[in-house]
């Protein structure tokens, strides 16, 4: 999940809400929160505003 969300993420020049990330993969938003946690605790992912994230 996480290849699938950082790829989106990298694929779009503008900053998306879990719920776009969500919707562009197909599956429920509630499924990202885990991953997305994840991903910025690694330090590959960033929120450059409340609930926007973005691929560093």
């Amino acid at each position: 999940m996480q290849d699938k969300i950082l790829k989106v993420l990298k694929d779009t020049d503008q900053p998306l809400r879990p719920g776009e990330i969500a919707a562009t993969l197909g599956v429920d938003s509630k499924e990202l929160s885990k991953p997305l946690k994840e991903l910025k605790e690694a330090g590959k992912i960033h929120s450059p505003k409340r609930c926007y994230y973005a691929a560093t």
